[in-house]
Order: structure tokens, then sequence, then C-alpha cells
């Protein structure tokens, strides 16, 4: 199935919206699965995980803080509120090291975030965004109109 998924992936990414491994972001994701799930909107449950944090499924471009069903805290809340929507660059970002993203976004050395867990190597950070693009809903072309 790995193969499968990397082989499909590339094609679907090839605009940008990922760049790394889906089949090594879903073993990276092991690291995660004790906070987060991988859960449809329709409720099929592509990765079984913790609740601490929140759903991963369809992360691409939405707003930071704004996962439904999960309570935030406020400086991540805050940062969606200022405009911070989850690309591949900024997602790598914020997991090697969410206090400091969240500091340096909201330009707030008081900034803090409830996520403690830290993915320092960046190719890890990439191929988990990887998965989570490949696995979430389809990814719409930003230079395609929608009807």
């Amino acid at each position: 199935m790995a193969l499968g998924l990397s082989t499909i992936a590339a094609p679907l990414f090839a605009d940008g919206h990922a760049t790394g491994d889906a089949s090594a972001g879903e073993n990276v994701f092991k690291k995660c699965k004790s906070c987060h799930a991988i859960i449809a909107d329709d409720e099929t449950v592509i990765q079984k995980g913790g609740k601490t944090g929140p759903n991963l499924y369809g992360i691409y471009m939405r707003a930071a803080g704004a996962a439904e069903g999960f309570k935030f805290g406020n400086h991540i809340v805050a940062a969606g509120e200022a405009g911070l929507m989850w690309d591949e660059e900024s997602f790598v970002k914020y997991v090697a090291d969410p206090k400091k993203f969240l500091a340096e976004f909201l330009g707030d050395s008081g900034a803090k975030s409830r996520m403690s867990f830290k993915l320092k190597k960046a190719e890890d950070s990439v191929d988990l965004w990887t998965y989570l693009v490949s696995v979430g809903p389809e990814v719409e072309d930003e230079g395609e109109e929608s009807n």
C-alpha cells in the first residue's frame, strides 16, 4: 500500500501543494498519533489517534485554530484570525517549534502553543505534510476557477 500511495501522490502534487514522500510521511505520523487522528468528514477513520490535538484531516489551507470540534488555545486561534492558513511552509515551521513559530507570527514573545512536541527534521515534516495532504480531500489547483 505504501508504494501505491507514493506512486499516486506524485502526480497529484505536481502543482506544489506538497513536495515530500507521502509513504515516508505515513510512517512519521506514528509520532503524532498519540495526540492526533485523521478522520474524514464522512467519519471514515484514516488513522486512529488521540484527541489531545485536532483532527488533521483536510488541514491544507485551513485557517489555523479552526478545525471543527476542537478547543484551541488563544494564540493559535489569534494566528488563524490574523490570516495563518496551513500550507507546507507554515506547517513545517510550526511543527519544528510551535511556540517559537506563534511568537514570530504574532509578534508576541509571550505567545504559547498547547503543542509541546517538536518535529526537528525538516524532511520528516515535509513528508508528514505530504501524507496529510494525500489523505485529505482533493486539492484544487489555485489557478483553477470555481464554477
